[in-house]
This record gives C-alpha cells, sequence and structure tokens, in this order.
C-alpha cells in the first residue's frame, strides 16, 4: 500500500499490546501504514479488579501518564490516555476530559498532525469526538459493550448511544449492532470481522511443526482459542470433557475467569496466553474448533473474530447458534445444547475431508484485513465530502 497524507486519523482503541488482537488493531495498523495516524489507548472501560494482572496494567499506565507519543510505524504513533473508571461521579468524568483534552492536544501539536477523522472503536472515550478539530467522526462498533462482563451496563450504555449519535459515520460489525445503530445514526454500515488468511492458513500446511509440548498429545484434539472469560459456557465444556474422555481440549489463551471444575478434568488442558502469530502453530493440532460461548445480549450482536480464523485453519468448526455464525451454516455445524453439540462435534469428525477443508479455506481466502479497510476507506471518503462542506459552512 502506497502512503498517502489526504486522511489523517487519532484512533482510540484498547490497549496495542494486549494478549488477543481485535479487530480494532488489524485495522488500524492497516490505516498506519497508508495514512498519519495517532493510536490511543484508552483503558478504564471496567472497573479494575484486584488481581495482580491488572494491578500491573494500572502501574503500567500511570507510568505512561506524562509520556509524549511513540512511534511505532512510518506514519504510526501510540500514547496512553488513561480514565478513571468510575464515571457515574462527575468529578472523575470532569477530571477524565480535562486531562484527555489537554494531553491530546500537546501530543497532535508535537507531532504537528491536524486529524481529518477521529475514530472510536470503543465508546468511553466519545466525550471528546468533535473536540480535536477532525472534519469527521468514525464509530467502528464492534460489540454491544453494555454486555461485556464486569462493566457498568447503563453507563456503558449512555456513552455508546451518545457516540453512535453523535458520529458521522458508524461502522458495526453485526447485523444485529447494525439495526440497533440505526436507531440513533442514519449513516450505518456493515462491516463484518476479517482474516489474516496468510497467517491462519499455516496451519494447513503439515510440514510446519506444532506448538512446543504438543506432538505427543493425542488425538482428537478439540480446540479453541480466544479469552477464557464469563462469555464462555464453562458447563458446556465440561459436558464435553466428561461424556468424551478419549478427547483431549484444548484451550489456548488468557484466562479471564475462574475455570472451576475444568481445571481437574485430566483430559483438559488450558495453556494461557500466547503470542497472536503463533496461534497456527497450536491450531495445527486441532483436529477441531467449538465455539462454546453463552447465549444472551452480548452472543447475538457478536460477530467472533475467531469464526474467521478457525475457518482458516481448514478445521472444521462447531459452534453455539449465533446470528452472525449461523450466516455460515453450511460451512459451521450448529448446535442449541449440550447433546447436539457433543454429537455435532462427532459427526463432523467422522465426516471431515481434504474436500471440506479446501472449501473451509476458500471460503474466507479472499475476506482480508486489507480488503476490509479498502471498503471501509472507501465510504469514509465518500461520506467526508458530504460532511465537509456543512462544516465548513458552520464554521464561516
Amino acid at each position: 500500500m502506497n502512503k498517502s497524507t489526504d486522511l489523517s486519523f487519532i484512533y482510540f482503541g484498547n490497549d496495542w499490546f494486549a494478549e488477543n488482537r481485535t479487530s480494532s488493531h488489524h485495522i488500524a495498523r492497516r490505516l498506519g501504514s497508508r495514512f498519519p495516524l495517532l493510536y490511543v489507548e484508552s483503558p478504564g472501560l471496567r472497573a479494575p479488579q484486584p488481581s495482580g494482572r491488572d494491578l500491573r496494567k494500572i502501574f503500567k499506565k500511570l507510568c505512561a501518564v506524562f509520556r509524549g507519543p511513540k512511534q511505532i510505524g512510518p506514519c504510526m504513533w501510540l500514547m496512553t490516555v488513561p480514565q478513571i473508571p468510575f464515571r457515574r461521579f462527575a468529578t472523575a468524568r470532569k477530571l477524565n476530559e480535562v486531562f484527555a483534552r489537554w494531553k491530546l492536544s500537546r501530543a497532535l501539536r508535537k507531532l504537528s498532525l491536524a486529524p481529518s477523522i477521529s475514530w472510536f472503536t470503543v465508546p468511553h472515550p466519545g466525550f471528546l469526538a468533535g473536540t480535536l478539530g477532525e472534519q469527521m467522526v468514525v464509530y467502528y462498533c464492534i460489540d454491544n459493550y453494555a454486555a461485556l462482563p464486569d462493566v457498568d451496563a447503563a453507563e456503558v450504555a449512555q456513552m455508546d448511544g451518545a457516540l453512535s449519535r453523535r458520529a458521522n459515520l458508524v461502522f458495526a460489525a453485526s447485523t444485529g449492532l447494525v439495526a440497533a445503530k440505526q436507531k440513533q445514526n442514519g449513516r450505518v454500515f456493515y462491516s463484518p470481522h476479517a482474516v489474516d488468511a496468510d497467517l491462519f492458513g499455516q496451519a494447513a500446511d503439515s510440514a510446519r511443526p506444532v506448538a512446543e509440548g504438543l506432538r505427543n498429545l493425542s488425538h482428537p484434539v478439540i480446540g479453541f482459542f480466544g479469552v477464557l472469560d464469563p462469555r464462555l459456557d464453562l458447563s458446556l465444556i465440561e459436558y464435553l470433557a466428561v461424556q468424551r474422555p478419549q478427547w483431549n481440549l484444548l484451550l489456548v489463551g488468557r484466562v479471564a475467569t475462574d475455570l472451576g471444575k475444568l481445571t481437574d478434568l485430566p483430559n483438559l488442558r488450558a495453556v494461557g496466553t500466547v503470542p497472536y502469530e503463533t496461534l497456527p502453530d497450536w491450531a495445527r493440532t486441532f483436529d477441531l474448533c467449538i465455539m462454546p460461548y453463552r447465549r444472551d445480549a452480548f452472543s447475538e450482536n457478536a460477530n467472533p473474530l475467531k469464526l474467521r480464523e478457525y475457518l482458516a485453519t481448514g478445521r472444521p468448526v462447531v459452534s453455539v447458534p449465533m446470528p452472525e455464525v449461523d450466516r455460515f451454516g453450511g460451512h459451521v455445524a450448529i448446535a442449541d445444547n449440550k447433546e447436539s453439540f457433543l454429537a455435532a462435534i462427532e459427526r463432523e469428525l467422522g465426516s471431515d475431508s481434504e474436500v471440506k477443508r479446501k472449501a473451509r479455506l476458500q471460503l474466507v481466502s479472499t475476506d482480508t484485513w486489507d480488503a476490509r479497510v479498502e471498503q471501509v476507506v472507501s465510504i469514509v471518503r465518500e461520506v467526508l465530502e458530504e460532511v465537509t462542506p456543512s462544516i465548513q459552512g458552520m464554521a464561516n
């Protein structure tokens, strides 16, 4: 991609070095390879917990409070603007606003960056929308944030709604979110997740080694990668492990909830956080991938990033019903209870073939992040032409 300066961005997302890679990271990295972009880490959506991980994150972010932007690419910079998470208190909200505006104004001056677009992938910095001299506000909404674990649902819903109404353009990652956002904004576009097909396609290369320590793992291996948090149906995972002791269940990703009885199961292994780039090495040992989510307000509006990543490995996939997953019903087995989930796994293991694996790979081969960003940038340019005259007229 050629670098261009006709657009410039101030981009609000989650932690840049977070253990899990989200669409926020994938899109920002590609925008930042083409346009000047300041990526602003915006921690503080949920209240911190008294855990070692959260305490370390708090210390790290406090150390970054007065640091300026750090260059992480030819035309991309990174900085942190921590927020006090207790926004139900007026004093906390005011402190967040004053500090964020001061720090961002200082950083933009230092970089000589006049952003044409402010881009939000999280709702809590939304109070900055339209205050940074930008020509357009974009909200790229990827989740029903109010349904996330450990957040103040009412407060997050209010922030999400305010940003949705304020934005000049809203992208939504699922059809459920599109329907919700269309009640708040007249410019809403469906923008589902994409995939790094080249990276996850490495899992289909049998000549490459599996991750360290897995070579002697007996098959079949039922795999999951992602954050292990309260969104998962742990009772379903336990049921699978107990009913089929000859299977090995391999869970790859940060453990963010109490796994309870799962830790006592001899055929279940939770390996914790691994580098994102090594996920294909772990997936290479999977015989089948699972999406065992709870069925609730979050999953109803979610478009799991791992769906396309699973398909890009070529492995069969079994999932609970979710609107965005149901659209792939011809290539993903859908099961709505424990018994049918178990039966679907057995059926998919018994019927998998090279033809089916190639079909899964082909299904997502062109659904790349590069292609998604091209689509998004095209829409941004069109809307920018619409809104710029009105903004200029207001300024005159």
